[in-house]
């Protein structure tokens, strides 16, 4: 296969140009941004690209960018213009004295392009399942087929703790919304297929969302999880995911805290009689 040229490197990332992509290879180290290292690499086939733009940075560089056709890739769907500029990663830094080999890859590359308009489908491969990150109020864990939530004594509101713990089918979900931790108070939350027409509750009330903050469920852990999410409800379609078996037996000793938990819900008024036995009668089946 022909190649256009070679390896680009810039900061924390490097860009190997291929006949048909771009494959960005991210650097591993305490000053490259979570996410990057997170993603490891990304290859961005030429039909994704809408553009190629180089710019003046700061500090004496220069930025070759590609900017992806509108829903061709995942990552930037779920993020929905939420990432900051040192988080995007498609944005390559380098020495303002390299601005002329830069500026020869672009031309190159956008004498490449075929694509225009908003994609029809991801043309960027999603990261891969199974994922899972600790949000303030649950832990969420992905395994290609079904999401779940599983619920945390410390943070989780009385309204989850009467849900109880959530699996969600890919078959009933039509999409994500996230928003970042860093911009406001993060959530993740599961759109879907059939909702009973109400206003959904805020997200720390809402059993099909987790809420995270910057300690908790960051950009780097989140996202791709959305992504990824996203990704499998758009390609697999109402039918694709098949409910998982059986759920797995719960370990007896986080069984007795939920209980205790639930408990002094009870005690506080946060939950009525029927709902602590109905809860705990469930709680107990999982034993």
């Amino acid at each position: 296969m022909s190649r256009m040229g070679d390896v680009l490197a810039g900061s924390h990332a490097a860009w190997e140009f291929e006949s048909d992509s771009v494959l960005i290879r991210y650097e591993r180290g305490l000053r490259t941004p979570k996410l990057f290292q997170a993603l490891g690499e990304r290859r961005v086939p030429h039909e994704a690209i809408a553009a190629v733009t180089l710019s003046p940075g700061r500090r004496g560089t220069v930025v070759l960018r590609i900017e992806p056709r509108e829903g061709a890739d995942p990552l930037l769907e779920a993020a929905a213009g939420q990432l900051k500029e040192g988080s995007d990663p498609y944005r390559l830094v380098l020495p303002a004295e390299r601005e002329t080999l830069a500026e020869y890859y672009r031309d190159e590359l956008r004498a490449r392009l075929g694509g225009s308009g908003p994609a029809g489908e991801f043309l960027v491969a999603a990261p891969e399942a199974p994922l899972q990150f600790k949000a303030y109020d649950g832990k969420a864990s992905f395994d290609g087929r079904s999401v779940r939530f599983r619920w945390f004594w410390t943070g989780a509101s009385s309204a989850k703790w009467k849900a109880g713990d959530q699996s969600f089918p890919l078959a009933g979900l039509s999409g994500v919304e996230w928003r970042s931790p860093e911009l406001f108070e993060g959530h993740l939350r599961l759109l879907r297929r059939e909702t009973d027409g109400t206003e959904p509750a805020q997200a720390d009330q809402d059993p099909a969302a987790v809420v995270f903050g910057l300690g908790y469920g960051p950009v780097h852990e989140s996202l791709p999880f959305a992504a990824a999410v996203l990704a499998a409800v758009r390609r697999g379609g109402p039918a694709a995911a098949a409910v998982p078996a059986g759920a797995p037996r719960r370990d007896p000793a986080d069984i007795a805290e939920r209980i205790r938990h639930l408990g002094e819900l009870h005690e506080a008024g946060l939950v009525t009689d029927e709902e602590f036995s109905a809860k705990k009668a469930e709680l107990l089946a999982q034993l």
